[in-house]
């Protein structure tokens, strides 16, 4: 038997607090599926690390490999906000690559995203260059989009 442990990705979860809003964003704005559609109550409420009565549904969805749980908490409600900059621990933002930043942009904020001034760079590199920019999805979760030459 081998000592090694092999993990394979699963997902990643983003806490919402409007899921039809944010179905819409990732959705019909990013491009991604529905996968499966959970309600969820008190029975599995431990393993949440909430306090109080849970009702949530929980919405996977998928794009390429990707796969991103929407949790939206009916009850108890939402607390605190994502993560408004890269030095902060934890998840800070979810990267896309795209042949036009802007266009994408543009999309995204049709979808009820809001484009974040400031964050526009160009980045050379020895095989080319990297332009991105960011945004937040209407609860303001982090989102870059980076276009790759080279």
């Amino acid at each position: 038997m081998s000592d090694a442990v092999s993990y394979t990705p699963s997902h990643l979860g983003v806490c919402v607090t409007d899921l039809d809003r944010a179905l819409r964003f990732y959705r019909d704005g990013l491009g991604f599926a529905p996968v499966a559609r959970y309600d969820v109550g008190n029975e599995v409420a431990h393993t949440l690390e909430v306090e109080g009565d849970v009702r949530l549904v929980s919405q996977l969805i998928a794009k390429e490999g990707m796969v991103v749980e929407l949790l939206y908490y009916a009850s108890p409600e939402p607390q605190g906000e994502p993560s408004r900059r890269r030095n902060q621990l934890g998840l800070t933002h979810l990267s896309f690559l795209v042949e036009d930043v802007d266009a994408a942009a543009a999309r995204l904020v049709e979808h009820g995203g809001t484009l974040l001034t400031g964050t526009r760079a160009s980045l050379p590199s020895e095989t080319g260059s990297t332009e991105l920019v960011f945004l937040a999805d209407p609860d303001g979760t982090r989102i870059e989009l980076m276009r790759l030459d080279g």
